[in-house]
């Protein structure tokens, strides 16, 4: 990935292999392209805090002036295994409906640090242990890329 995408995943990679904030975790960048990041989340007892969260983080040329799309891994494979968390916001498929992800709410400012920050604080302060109305179906016939999916953001209460 060249250009000021490539030079902007350069620095923020350069950055993030020092110290990042407590439960938040580079897995792997081997690309400018695909980044795997963990997140732990402290002081909620929906969320075991030796529970680890991954995310990954899929970056378009036009990062980041377009939002990466990121959403929750799921495998059952690995010992221990990856869960997607329990949380209104986030499907039983890993996607995540999150303003800051979507075009209207993302600005070039924020960094894969800040959404990891992001989204680790709304874990942190869910307090509800289900997943969005309709996930069932929304898992189903969904098709769409998460960047593609519009959502709609009505609940501030979680």
């Amino acid at each position: 990935m060249a250009g000021m995408s490539g030079k902007r995943l350069q620095k923020e990679l350069a950055k993030i292999q020092g110290p990042l904030p407590p439960g938040i975790t580079l897995v792997s960048a081997t690309d400018l392209q695909k980044w795997e990041m963990d997140i732990q989340v402290p002081d909620n007892p929906l969320y075991p805090p030796t529970e680890t969260y991954r995310l990954r983080f899929n970056f378009s040329k036009n990062y980041p002036i377009e939002a990466p799309e990121v959403t929750f891994l799921h495998r059952s494979d690995l010992t221990p295994p990856l869960r997607v968390p329990m949380h209104p916001h986030i499907y039983s498929n890993g996607i995540i409906c999150l303003d800051l992800l979507d075009s209207a709410g993302w600005s070039p400012v924020h960094n894969v640090e800040s959404v990891c920050i992001s989204i680790q604080s709304m874990l942190a302060s869910n307090t509800k242990g289900e997943r969005p109305p309709g996930d069932a179906e929304f898992v189903r016939s969904n098709r769409s890329r998460p960047r593609d999916i519009n959502f709609l953001f009505h609940d501030p209460s979680v």
